[in-house]
């Protein structure tokens, strides 16, 4: 078969549409022998010899050497002793020669996409994912730089077609800024992918000092920083950036090694559930922390983790504030017991153990908690109905669903979600990844759910086009100018 002919299932597919299809969440596989040289020469010429080493130490451009090997050089009873996480082997595809060369080469890439059925995609990075949580700060910081700069040169020639993402760290708002207007005001970056979590050590905790105070976080060292709630810093100024600049960030970030996924033995274990888990802590807080009511033009992409989490969060958080928002905590007062009524009860139904003479019993039923610093702990959402809820949240976030994922099902499905809730999935190929055996079966493993009928045409379109043409003109209304896709992409925006 002829490369670019347009004659697999997915092209044919794909003519039969009627409309583009848009990849959110495609994947690069970097290639180490051509980076390398690259990177060692960008950081040596930002910090000299003793970078190149840091860098070095931290595994450097040697990704088997920093997550597996290390891992695979303990002995059961070490792996048991320090609880390693067990991380991923075999994570590339090997199956298809032609498929894993795609994800190396730009070009490649670029003259496959009509065999994939895929008009453009948004690129985001393999290997390089963890650049943005390297814990020296230095190295982070330039690691992510010459990163960014390797793949505005490389992807430049094919942007008609696709568009790589910049990597931003978040440790902090400075050094997220610093990196923001670089890759978008210097390199040209139109889309960008920040840490949603991060690590931080604790601060803190129970001590000699003060026995009385527990200390929550024990046996890890770690808390996760959400970035939207209870975080270290202020990340208002970088959201504020990014309006600024008419960029939305997506997370891309993992969740293995905390939680319960941090299985010794299975790598399965940890995986499964591991985005999911990570993207829902990070949008919860955006939404509890009132970060999206504060930028409400502002929009969110949580990625390769799909969407069935976060159309059990929506509902947990309709049903939440139904029951625990301002006026109703009032009715949760232990000052409207009526302690007369209960000791009433307890002579009448005496039972055992259970009479009116036991001592301190009326006391114990309106006995109050020490008082919270506010009763309304979503007064930072600006919530005064439940439609604000709706009108808060399926605005802010899109959600990276891969090919084989039937909760796309769920975020269309108006009878389930509340109040007739649509939520904005998104499709991402995940390209360049073990579970993609075949790129051109991608597309057609999608429409497998309007073959099932469970979803129509329409939702269909918009999990394929209109959604991430949605997500990325959010803020950059021309972000398709210049592309294949750019008039289709107007009438959408138009449309809004």
């Amino acid at each position: 078969m002829r490369i670019g002919a347009g004659e697999t299932a997915a092209a044919r597919l794909r003519a039969r549409l009627g409309h583009p299809v848009i990849d959110a969440d495609g994947h690069i596989i970097e290639t180490a022998p051509v980076f390398k040289p690259f990177f060692e020469d960008f950081v040596r010429d930002a910090g000299g010899g003793d970078l190149v080493q840091r860098f070095e130490a931290v595994g450097g451009m040697d990704f088997d050497e920093t997550v597996l090997r290390p891992w695979s050089r303990l002995s059961e009873r070490q792996r048991r002793d320090i609880w390693a996480t067990r991380p991923s082997w075999w994570s590339l595809p090997a199956a298809n020669t032609l498929d894993r060369a795609t994800a190396h080469l730009p070009r490649l890439l670029y003259e496959r996409l009509d065999d994939l059925g895929i008009d453009f995609a948004v690129l985001y990075g393999s290997r390089t994912l963890t650049t943005t949580a390297i814990k020296d700060d230095e190295v982070r910081q330039v690691a992510c730089r010459a990163l960014n700069a390797f793949n505005a040169e490389a992807y430049r020639d094919y942007a008609d077609r696709m568009t790589p993402a910049a990597h931003i760290p978040m440790h902090t708002p400075e050094e997220a800024i610093a990196e923001l207007d670089h890759a978008v005001g210097e390199l040209g970056f139109k889309a960008v992918m920040i840490n949603g979590l991060v690590h931080r050590p604790l601060g803190g905790g129970g001590s000699e000092s003060d026995p009385d105070v527990p200390n929550w976080g024990s046996g890890s060292g770690e808390r996760i920083d959400v970035l939207g709630l209870d975080s270290a810093h202020d990340y208002d100024p970088f959201w504020r950036r990014c309006v600024e600049l008419r960029v939305v960030p997506a997370s891309h970030t993992p969740g293995m090694g905390w939680g319960a996924r941090r299985s010794v033995s299975n790598y399965m274990y940890n995986h499964i559930g591991s985005f999911a888990a990570s993207m829902e802590a990070f949008c919860k807080a955006l939404f509890i922390g009132g970060v999206t009511h504060r930028f409400p033009e502002l929009a969110f992409g949580l990625l390769e983790g799909g969407v069935g989490w976060a159309c059990t969060l929506y509902a947990d958080i309709v049903s939440h504030w139904e029951k625990r928002n301002r006026e109703a905590m009032r009715q949760l007062n232990p000052a409207r017991i009526d302690t007369g009524f209960v000791m009433k009860l307890f002579s009448e139904y005496a039972d055992g153990r259970f009479h009116a003479g036991v001592p301190g019993l009326a006391e114990s039923f309106t006995k109050l908690e020490p008082e919270p610093p506010t009763l309304d702990e979503w007064a930072a959402c600006g919530i005064e109905r439940r439609e604000d809820i709706r009108d808060g949240f399926v605005p802010a976030f899109y959600f990276g669903c891969e090919a084989d994922d039937p909760s796309v099902a769920f975020a269309f499905d108006a009878r389930a979600n509340p109040m007739g809730a649509k939520l904005r999935a998104m499709f991402s190929s995940d390209l360049g990844h073990w579970d993609v055996p075949d790129m051109t079966g991608i597309l057609p493993e999608a429409h497998e759910l309007v073959a099932q009928g469970r979803i129509g045409d329409d939702a269909f379109r918009d999990f394929t086009f209109t959604n991430p043409v949605r997500f990325y003109t959010t803020l950059n209304p021309d972000f398709f100018e210049g592309t294949r896709v750019a008039d289709r992409a107007r009438e959408v925006v138009a449309a809004r």
